[in-house]
C-alpha cells in the first residue's frame, strides 16, 4: 500500500511537471510592435534613495521613443524624496508622486500605487520595484510589445543577480520555480499571478477591475492578487525574452528572505479557489514524494523505490531543465533535487510561522 501510495504521487509529479511544459518548451520570440504607444512606467520607492541613483538613469536610457517615468516616493524616511526630485529637475519626462503618512493608509503600497497610475497620463503601463535594473535597453519596448486592447496585462520575468552561496542559489530557485508555474498556468489558459518587479497593464484593466479595492486591507498582493483578480486566458500574455528581464539584489540574509516570503506567501490565500488549490495539491505531491520516498527506502526492497525516485528525476530535469536555459539559470541544474529539498522545508516553515503570526507591512 505505501509504494502504490509513492507511485500515486509520483505520477501527481509527473502531470505538473507536463503542464510546466507549457512554458518550458517554448521558443523564445522577439515581439516588435508595429506602433510605439506612449508608455508610463511606475515605480513605487520606499526608502530607495541608493537604488534610485542607480536605476534611473537605466530606465531613462531605454530605447523607446515616448514614454514617461512616474517616481513615487512612499513617505520615506532616507533621501528617496530628494534623489526624486533631482532627477525630476533635469528631465521632463519624469512625474513625482509624494505619500505622506496618514492613520487610514499607513504603509500601503497599494494606496501609493493607486495614486501613481492617476498620475499616468498613457493608458499602456509598466510597472517594476526601485531596486530592479532592466536587462537591456529594450525591456521597456519588449515587455509592452503586445499591449492591445486584446492583451492588456504581460507578465515577465524578474531575475536575480547571481552570487555565491547556498542562500543565492535557494533564492534564484525559489524565483524561477515561481516563474515557470505563473508562466505555465498563464500558457495553459490558467493565469493566476505576476510579480511586481516586471508587469505592464493597461489603465483600463485596472480601472474596470476597481484597482486594488478588492483586497485594500490585504498588507502586499499589488501584483499578485490584482493579476489573480483581473488576469483571463484572452487577455494574458507572457514575455520572457532575455533582454525584457529585470534584475534585483538578493537578500544577504536568511532571516531577510525569510521574512519576505512570509509576507508573499500570505496573499497567496486570497486567490481563487481553483488556483489554491492547485498550488496546494503541488506543495503537498513535492512533499510527499521526499517523506514517502525515505519512507519506501527503509520499508520496502529498495531496487522499485530507486526506480521510481530516478524516473521522477528524469522528468523534473528534463521539464525544469528545459526551463532553466530559457530563464538563464542553468547554473541551477545540477542541484534541482537538492534545492527542491530545501525550499519543500523552507515553505512548510513559513506556513507554520504565518499561522502563528502574519506579517503587516510591506517595509
Amino acid at each position: 500500500m505505501l509504494l502504490y501510495i509513492f507511485i500515486a504521487v509520483v505520477l501527481i509529479n509527473a502531470g505538473f511537471f507536463i503542464l510546466f511544459s507549457k512554458f518550458s518548451f517554448l521558443t523564445p520570440e522577439h515581439q516588435v510592435s508595429t506602433e510605439s504607444f506612449p508608455i508610463s512606467v511606475i515605480v513605487c520607492a520606499k526608502n530607495e534613495a541608493e537604488n534610485l541613483k542607480n536605476n534611473i538613469p537605466l530606465w531613462l536610457s531605454q530605447e523607446y521613443p515616448n514614454f514617461e517615468l512616474i517616481l513615487i516616493d512612499d513617505a520615506s524616511s532616507d533621501d528617496t524624496r530628494e534623489v526624486i526630485e533631482s532627477f525630476a529637475k533635469d528631465y521632463d519626462n519624469i512625474h513625482t508622486v509624494h505619500i505622506e503618512n496618514n492613520e487610514t493608509f499607513w504603509s500601503n503600497k497599494k494606496y501609493s500605487m493607486t495614486l501613481g497610475i492617476k498620475r499616468a497620463y498613457n493608458k499602456r503601463m509598466l510597472f517594476t520595484d526601485a531596486d530592479c535594473r532592466p536587462a537591456s535597453n529594450q525591456w521597456l519596448r519588449l515587455m509592452t510589445a503586445s499591449l492591445d486592447k486584446e492583451k492588456q496585462l504581460i507578465l515577465g520575468y524578474g531575475a536575480y543577480e547571481k552570487q555565491k552561496g547556498l542562500l543565492n542559489a535557494l533564492i534564484r530557485f525559489e524565483t524561477l520555480m515561481t516563474a515557470i508555474q505563473y508562466f505555465s498556468y498563464a500558457k495553459a489558459g490558467m493565469p493566476y499571478m505576476g510579480v511586481g518587479r516586471n508587469l505592464a497593464y493597461t489603465s483600463q484593466l485596472f480601472y474596470d477591475n476597481r484597482g486594488f479595492m478588492s483586497h485594500m486591507n490585504v498588507p502586499s498582493g499589488d501584483d499578485d492578487l490584482f493579476v489573480n483578480e483581473a488576469a483571463t486566458s484572452e487577455n494574458t500574455e507572457i514575455c520572457f525574452d532575455e533582454n525584457a528581464f529585470t534584475y534585483s539584489i538578493p537578500k544577504q540574509s536568511f532571516k531577510a528572505w525569510f521574512l519576505q516570503k512570509r509576507r508573499h506567501v500570505t496573499t497567496a490565500m486570497h486567490y481563487k479557489n481553483k488556483h489554491r488549490v492547485l498550488l496546494c495539491i503541488y506543495y503537498l505531491s513535492n512533499l510527499l514524494f521526499w517523506v514517502l520516498g525515505v519512507t519506501c527506502f527503509v520499508f520496502v526492497d529498495w531496487k522499485t523505490p530507486l526506480a521510481i525516485v530516478l524516473f521522477r528525476f528524469i522528468l523534473q530535469y528534463i521539464f525544469i531543465g528545459n526551463a532553466t536555459k530559457l530563464l538563464k539559470e542553468k547554473g541551477l541544474l545540477p542541484y534541482l533535487p537538492l534545492l527542491e529539498l530545501f525550499l519543500v522545508v523552507l515553505q512548510l516553515t513559513i506556513f507554520i510561522s504565518n499561522k502563528m503570526a502574519k506579517p503587516k507591512r510591506w517595509k
